[in-house]
């Protein structure tokens, strides 16, 4: 890899800063945080960790030994109290993040690490943001992100996201899925180097709608669209019943699994592995990873955070991205 990875922390008040002090003690982090200097020095002090910090600059090394970080510094409105959240700092939480996005872009960074945001004191802040995935779509400019969680084990990429039960069978149009389908199908291939890619596609009903019975979103919609896209059915497989679908005899011959809806395939993947899960966004120009938790503001500035989730998200970061690059290459 011969760019480095930038990760961003998020919420200040939150756990983000201290899993990147509490990370770097455990292993040597080769790459650019982008976080304000005061925070992290502050936050090592309340954790009791040692900690120095190195200046990123374009052409910087990354730190050789644990303990260490490389820091993009930007400013602090005013400093961050664990626990509390404040609304004037959350123009510095979208500050590094955009300017992680940019760098990955133009090809400074070679892959983008967040770390959890508090979506409630951004929009509080006068700022309208739905999350992370939907302020990368904009920001890279492309039509359509699909979201997936990645464990060892198991990956899950989702038809929809963040709506409503009742939404979700009308959101399930042809067009929609046919854009995950292509997104998902791409990325395993182009980003993950698999190069017959095996999905296990879910159906929307009870029973995948028991012919009809159950729903016909199966009959109407979501078989004859994998048949038009995959006519042989050897990549993509179903509709299978969900409570079915996640059972070893299926995933033993799957790359992924394509869920319907939010709670179809989450709840089985975080069962698995959470704590160890990966948050990834298919569909950009960029490599994009995330912790798979929230902000935890009981637990901020505490020393209790588990480290597993951030640790996974680089590892799987470097990979899709040294990935990228060999195929690139070829």
């Amino acid at each position: 890899m011969t760019a480095p990875l930038v990760i961003t922390p998020g919420e200040p008040a939150g756990i983000g800063p201290d899993l990147l002090i509490q990370l770097c003690q455990q292993l040597t982090l080769p790459h650019v945080v982008i976080a304000n200097h005061g925070l992290l020095k502050e936050r090592a002090q309340q954790l009791g960790l040692p900690l120095r910090l190195h200046t990123w600059h374009s052409g910087a090394q990354g730190p050789t030994q644990c303990g260490e970080l490389l820091v993009h510094d930007i400013p602090l409105a005013h400093p961050a109290t664990p626990g509390t959240l404040d609304r004037t700092n959350a123009p510095y939480v979208l500050e590094g993040l955009n300017r992680a996005i940019d760098g990955c872009l133009a090809g400074t960074f070679s892959g983008l690490v967040t770390g959890p945001v508090h979506k409630g004191i951004i929009n509080e802040a006068g700022v309208a943001f739905s999350g992370h995935t939907e302020h990368l779509q904009l920001r890279c400019g492309v039509e359509r992100v699909v979201m997936m969680l990645a464990t060892a084990q198991l990956r899950v990429a989702l038809a929809t996201t963040h709506l409503p039960l009742k939404d979700v069978p009308a959101a399930l149009t042809p067009t929609r899925l046919r854009q995950v389908i292509d997104i998902l199908l791409h990325d395993l291939q182009h980003t993950f180097g698999i190069a017959a890619p095996r999905v296990l596609v879910a159906g929307l009903n009870p029973h995948a709608g028991e012919d009809g019975h159950l729903g016909r979103e199966e009959i109407e919609v979501i078989t004859p669209l994998l048949r038009d896209i995959d006519p042989s059915g050897n990549t993509l497989i179903g509709p299978l019943p969900a409570d079915t679908l996640f059972t070893p005899k299926y995933l033993a011959h799957a790359d992924a699994v394509l869920a319907m809806y939010h709670d179809q395939g989450l709840p089985v993947l975080k069962y698995q592995g959470f704590g160890e899960a990966v948050n990834i966004t298919l569909g950009l120009p960029i490599v994009r990873t995330s912790v798979d938790h929230g902000t935890a503001l009981d637990l901020a500035g505490s020393g209790s955070a588990d480290t597993g989730s951030l640790r996974c998200a680089i590892a799987q970061a470097e990979s899709m991205a040294n990935s990228r690059a060999s195929l690139q290459d070829t």
